[in-house]
């Protein structure tokens, strides 16, 4: 009997999905809560679990295509009246009753109480099948897993067979790529990465391979003049426009963003700050703790702070029943750039946390920012925007709110400028805070009153203990 593995509901709203790559093939053997597809959603990516067991029968989408939630993913046949594609007997033992139940982790589907199963890693995700092995090019035979992991001279053999008039490129080459984010470079620059030969280990595919390959795509070409006889060939348009879709995270940082412009009459404020002795402080808590605290896990523990002096800030507005919804809590947004573009984890529960707690909590998403490889509940549930954008190099910014929060608080550079302190001219360290908050909540004296307060915090660290 056939059974179809759906796209399951993600949660938070999110209805498709991009395919990154299938960790089966058609004619595995596969098990219940077994990962067979890795999917990346505007929220992150996630390996998708299968609720049927059995053989595989076939696969719907190819990596790239982006798909919906309801459409059939792959279908799924009993074990035991499976082919044997394999070219041994099916193990009836790994054959799993569809009775069996399933737990909840994506709506729909889930794990049983037992332990996951190892996966069983799919031949073209992580390596090819031997030149033997292969199927011949004109079969329409499914493909098969690789019994062993093929020695290099062997890739080298089966992926130098044709090459296009690059040099580099075979469509009919299927090496792995494991990294979607060397994936989508080569998606982006026009090529699919599989078809490159992969330097790493099994002709893995890796990004240097996907850079060296746009290099030499946009590298100068000699030009050889053709016979007098031959007719002339046109010249690239250079200034060919591109059309780039809004898709993925992309399009969530679209919506956002504009239903933010649209609903949230903002005003923006902004103060230079002394910061010098925020810098004396973080010496100080290094040589008394010998633990070393960021200057912005200080100037989180300032907001959380300034925050409970002025929770109306904590905010968002229900236009439904026209009401200013004020949060008890306080989930610390962090902006982040990352490789999959602007996103803002939460800190949760940010008002219960030490100072040292919360330097640990920010630390951990730094550490995942460069990937962007946050879980969906990091990103949700926000109540106000931390958002450091010094680190691009620009002093100020007029931020659009992160809808529905209520307002967002801007760092800029820390530099040396001059500076009158005592009534004489001095070098400080100075940094410049923005701050943009919804008109509709408060007025500027509680948006002045909630910045000046941060800014006294950097100024003299110390008059935090007033208030602790």
């Amino acid at each position: 009997m056939s059974r179809e593995f759906l796209l399951p509901d993600l949660g938070e709203g999110l209805t498709e999905a991009e395919i990154v790559a299938w960790l089966v093939a058609p004619g595995d053997t596969i098990v219940i809560d077994q990962a067979v597809v890795e999917v990346e959603s505007a929220k992150s990516i996630v390996e998708l679990p299968s609720p049927y067991g059995g053989v595989v029968a076939s696969l719907f989408g190819e990596p790239g295509q982006v798909i919906h939630a309801g459409q059939v993913l792959l279908t799924v046949t009993d074990a035991g009246a499976a082919p044997d594609v394999l070219g041994v007997p099916v193990d009836a033992a790994t054959a799993v009753s569809q009775s069996e139940g399933s737990g909840a982790v994506l709506v729909g589907y889930g794990t049983t109480e037992s332990t996951r199963p190892a996966r069983k890693v799919a031949a073209g995700r992580f390596g090819t099948p031997r030149a033997a092995d292969a199927p011949a090019p004109p079969a329409p035979t499914p493909p098969v897993a690789p019994a062993r992991a093929e020695r290099p001279a062997e890739v080298a053999a089966s992926v130098s067979t044709t090459i296009d008039s690059s040099g580099t490129v075979d469509p009919a080459r299927r090496s792995p790529v494991v990294s979607p984010i060397v994936r989508r470079l080569a998606r982006e620059n026009g090529f699919d990465a599989s078809m490159l030969a992969g330097s790493g280990p099994n002709a893995l595919v890796l990004r240097s391979d996907v850079e060296d390959h746009i290099r030499a795509l946009t590298a100068p070409t000699v030009v050889v003049a053709p016979p007098p006889s031959a007719a002339p060939t046109a010249p690239d348009d250079a200034s060919a426009d591109i059309r780039i879709p809004i898709t993925g995270l992309r399009k969530v940082v679209s919506q956002r963003l504009t239903t933010s412009r649209r609903e949230i009459p903002e005003a923006t404020i902004w103060l230079d700050v002394d910061a010098t002795a925020l810098f004396a402080a973080r010496d100080q808590l290094l040589k008394a703790t010998g633990e070393r605290f960021s200057v912005t896990a200080l100037i989180a523990r300032f907001v959380v702070a300034g925050l409970r002096e002025f929770p109306v800030l904590n905010s968002s507005v229900d236009t439904a029943s026209k009401e200013i919804l004020q949060h008890g809590a306080v989930n610390l947004g962090i902006a982040a750039q990352t490789s999959r573009g602007l996103m803002v984890p939460v800190i949760h529960g940010a008002h219960t946390m030490s100072t040292r707690q919360l330097r640990d909590s920010l630390a951990t998403l730094v550490a995942q920012s460069p990937d962007g490889t946050f879980s969906p509940s990091a990103l949700t549930g926000g109540t106000f925007t931390l958002n450091n954008f010094g680190s691009l190099g620009v002093d100020g910014s007029a931020a659009i709110i992160n809808h529905p929060e209520a307002a967002i608080l801007g760092i800029g550079r820390m530099i040396e400028r001059p500076w009158v302190v005592d009534h004489e001219l001095a070098v400080r360290t100075v940094v410049e805070l923005s701050m943009v908050f919804d008109h509709r909540v408060c007025d500027g004296g509680t948006a002045a009153g909630f910045l000046t307060y941060v800014a006294r915090c950097i100024e003299n660290p110390v008059s935090l203990l007033a208030d602790l």
